[in-house]
């Protein structure tokens, strides 16, 4: 009983030094929820309206960029929730609400548009169909995969080049073999996080990840720090 008293004041202290992350997490999951009471045709139109596709970018762009982060495309809201978890609310907890918020918009916005220009750019010269303005682009992985770029410094070396190199392989081969939209947008945040580093002074020391298995008993958890 002791210890599961331990791990609830555990969980509560991670989720309340992280609050952005969770409130967001809450509500993708009661749009998520919403979602799924709607016909598939009507999912469809309802997102399409929120997306930051061209058609809508072109009417109101300040609208779609804010709705569109807050509906998952029909997904599952479970693999979100660790997600966030491992990687928003690390980010949150590390660089404080408003620095993490910063890196959230800035890799949301600006990979939308640079990724939205580059289609404009395909259709113009007739790669891809005229009908691609309308394009479902609804979601919250541009803003995700900044955050994922960003904590590549928390890491310490030679941890910090694994881990970038894996970020890399990660969002770099879907760019190599799919060249959709999307990869680019997604590839496009990392290095946005990656840039976002001016924002990471004065956060404290890097993270040596074998302290977090075998940690000093005198010392604290250093994920724990604000």
């Amino acid at each position: 009983m002791r210890r599961f008293s331990r791990f609830r004041r555990a969980v509560w202290s991670y989720v309340r030094h992280a609050p952005g992350t969770y409130i967001w997490l809450a509500a993708l999951f009661v749009t998520t929820v919403a979602l799924h009471h709607m016909s598939p045709h009507f999912e469809q139109e309802f997102l399409r309206q929120r997306s930051t596709n061209l058609h809508e970018l072109s009417r109101n762009p300040a609208r779609v960029l804010v709705t569109s982060a807050f509906w998952i495309d029909g997904s599952h809201w479970w693999p979100y929730a660790a997600l966030y978890t491992v990687f928003h609310a690390q980010a949150e907890r590390w660089l404080d609400t408003w620095r993490w918020l910063a890196v959230v918009a800035l890799s949301h916005v600006l990979a939308t548009f640079i990724s939205e220009g580059a289609l404009l750019w395909a259709i113009r010269h007739a790669h891809v169909p005229a009908s691609s303005v309308n394009t479902l682009d609804v979601g919250v992985s541009y803003a995700l995969a900044g955050v994922v770029g960003i904590l590549t410094y928390r890491l310490a070396p030679p941890w910090r080049h694994l881990y970038l190199a894996a970020v890399l392989v990660i969002y770099g081969a879907p760019l190599i073999t799919g060249r959709t939209f999307t990869d680019l947008g997604h590839f496009t945040a990392v290095l946005i996080g990656l840039a976002c580093h001016p924002l990471t002074r004065d956060r404290g020391a890097p993270v040596n990840p074998l302290t977090l298995l075998h940690p000093r008993k005198d010392s604290p958890n250093p994920l724990s720090e604000r």
